[in-house]
């Protein structure tokens, strides 16, 4: 069964359902990963919420779908193109086939698409609304369903993790699972809050220390929460990880730019500008914080990235507070970084010890 995908630039990629063709228009942001595996990590990732994924390797699917790498209860994207879809799977931990688990959830996947053809025309003209359809001819406009997505994924209400002596407050913008699982092999307490919750009400679960998440969407969107957040963070020591990161630069004033078709990889290497080490990281995210405007904001530039030099973490000059645009807790990538993670906790540790030493 031919399906298309149609771009808002006027091109018109063909391939077939793998998946039983959806019974409307589905309406996204296309946007391309380069990994070679991770495909149900990336599915589940909040951060894709609305966005039609290209998976470049031209294989995906081949060892299914587990009941270990979900990032959160349920898929986010809007679609799925690939090259070629294997819905013969081998893996030991599977449950299911990938279209299996598409099709429990709705989402449809195009194959046999040009995928090659598609990521460089992402390349020149940059992350797009599109639209996968039935037909050859798209009827109707193009519709924007970028905004108000952090409001889709973030938790509704306050939930309590672990037993550990640290007691950190993970700020939901749209979480992924494996920075709740690395706070909590450190033995951290982690209580999970929407993304919307007040500076008294986070100051009242008298947490020691406070992890801004990733999530989807414009950081711009949540400029009426800006002066709350920098509240918190001005209070607490503070790590804030992709979206979290953004929206770190924006209350200290600092802007906000897209970038033409953003980071999404496995494989993107960055510096540490202190230990002159560089690492290879996992991201995804369209936009980045624009350096010259962090000047005044008492923020400086810690990662870099080494490919295109845009900003991949900061640290603040007189506050314990460190942030990265990459994913530090990884799934699916390499686990280079995971030691910010230690470095959070040890500003988390100091506070601790001149709080009991001045009281």
């Amino acid at each position: 069964m031919q399906g298309f995908l149609h771009l808002s630039n006027g091109e018109v990629f063909e391939g077939e359902w793998i998946t039983s063709k959806p019974d409307q228009d589905v309406f996204g942001e296309v946007v391309f990963y380069t990994g070679m595996t991770g495909y149900q990590e990336v599915l589940t990732d909040p951060s894709y919420k609305n966005q039609i994924i290209v998976f470049t390797y031209p294989l995906i699917g081949n060892y299914g779908i587990n009941d270990i790498d979900f990032e959160s209860e349920q898929p986010h994207v809007a679609g799925v193109i690939v090259y070629e879809g294997s819905m013969e799977f081998s893996h030991y931990n599977a449950k299911s086939s990938l279209k299996e688990y598409l099709e429990k959830w709705n989402i449809p996947m195009l194959g046999h698409v040009d995928t090659r053809a598609l990521v460089k025309r992402i390349r020149s003209n940059g992350s797009m609304p599109s639209c996968l359809t039935n037909t050859p001819h798209l009827k109707e406009e193009f519709v924007d369903r970028t905004g108000k997505a952090v409001q889709e994924v973030s938790s509704k209400e306050i939930c309590s993790y672990g037993s550990g002596d640290i007691h950190i407050v993970l700020m939901d913008f749209g979480y992924k699972k494996s920075i709740l699982d690395s706070l909590l092999e450190r033995e951290c307490k982690v209580t999970v809050v929407p993304f919307n919750t007040s500076a008294e009400k986070v100051a009242s679960l008298q947490p020691d220390g406070v992890l801004l998440s990733n999530g989807p969407g414009d950081p711009k969107e949540l400029t009426p929460y800006l002066n709350s957040i920098k509240s918190i963070i001005s209070s607490f020591p503070t790590m804030a990880i992709c979206l979290g990161h953004q929206l770190v630069a924006l209350t200290f004033g600092g802007n906000t730019e897209k970038l033409l078709f953003g980071h999404r990889g496995a494989n993107q290497p960055v510096m540490d500008l202190i230990r002159k080490k560089v690492f290879m990281t996992s991201q995804n995210h369209s936009y980045v914080v624009n350096e010259p405007s962090l000047k005044g904001t008492g923020l400086y530039v810690r990662f870099r990235n080494i490919n295109d030099g845009s900003v991949e973490g900061m640290a603040h000059e007189s506050l314990p507070i460190i942030t990265a645009q990459y994913h530090p807790e990884a799934n699916p990538g390499p686990a280079e970084s995971a030691g910010l993670f230690e470095e959070f906790l040890q500003m988390v540790h100091y506070k601790i010890r001149r709080e009991k030493v001045y009281a």
